[in-house]
């Protein structure tokens, strides 16, 4: 398994993580369980398309693909492809370098073209003709930049925006009705501008981001007690927290960390520093 990463260009780091390459050098799991985060998502192949299915639907197959925020996992799969490059986005960034609001994205994967056009289908052939990982990063921080300040999407709602940071930067243990009296507007007030920007309710977002608190530090720390975890977290207890796994990621935190744990597109982007949304 090779694993590449490199931190962005200083002016995409507001809105993009970093770059990951990945290839595999076995065959790839029968299933993969992309999970929900605070993170946006573009995965380029290198090799054969990527299969990928919301649960109980049939599987779509990309060279490469956008999607957005989503509150269950995504499943990866049927699919002969070993390699590709990741570029995680903060919510920012649909409107700053895709040009549409996140919402837009949310709880769905298309192809790139969709949103890029034909340059995605360019950028596409030209990383799998580079053999070189910087070079094949070069390509996408090229394209990122002439993207940033070329779309026209407006701006959203500044209040959005800070309720937004605010809920990361609580891992989503802050009260939604907190909140919104700190936003100094209503709690449907809230929800629903929220909501209408980023395309999940306050509420699902503060669920994802306790959810994604909790796999970052079992990726960086497998032996931690979950009964720990649990309560570091702000979940009742351990029962709670394997019912908001089997909820969210359809499996107990047991199975996944066995299935899963290390897997080539699970990993912990750095976190891009937010100035607005």
């Amino acid at each position: 398994m090779e694993h590449r990463t490199r931190q962005v260009h200083p002016a995409l780091r507001p809105y993009v993580g970093d770059l990951v390459g990945y290839a595999s050098y076995g065959y790839p799991p029968e299933l993969h369980r992309g999970l929900p985060s605070r993170f946006m998502t573009i995965v380029i192949t290198l090799d054969e398309p990527l299969g990928v299915a919301w649960p109980g639907l049939p599987v779509d197959k990309y060279d490469a693909l956008a999607g957005g925020l989503h509150s269950t996992a995504v499943h990866i799969g049927q699919t002969d492809s070993r390699a590709g490059v990741q570029v995680s986005l903060t919510p920012p960034a649909a409107r700053e370098l895709l040009g549409l609001p996140p919402g837009q994205l949310a709880s769905i994967v298309v192809g790139l073209d969709e949103v890029f056009g034909r340059s995605a289908h360019e950028l596409t052939e030209q990383l799998r003709e580079e053999p070189s990982w910087d070079r094949r990063f070069d390509l996408i921080e090229r394209l990122l930049l002439e993207q940033l300040g070329q779309r026209n999407a407006g701006t959203a709602q500044p209040e959005v925006g800070w309720a937004w940071r605010r809920l990361c930067a609580s891992r989503g243990a802050i009260g939604i009705q907190e909140l919104a009296t700190e936003v100094g507007w209503s709690r449907r007030h809230l929800t629903d501008r929220f909501t209408r920007e980023l395309g999940l309710a306050p509420k699902v977002a503060a669920r994802v981001l306790r959810f994604e608190r909790v796999t970052r530090h079992l990726r960086q720390h497998p032996r931690t007690r979950l009964a720990d975890l649990s309560a570091a977290a702000g979940y009742a207890d351990q029962a709670h927290l394997t019912r908001e796994f089997q909820a969210i990621a359809g499996c107990s935190p047991r199975q996944w960390m066995t299935e899963e744990l290390p897997n080539l597109q699970d990993f912990t982007p750095a976190e891009a520093r937010v100035s607005k949304v």
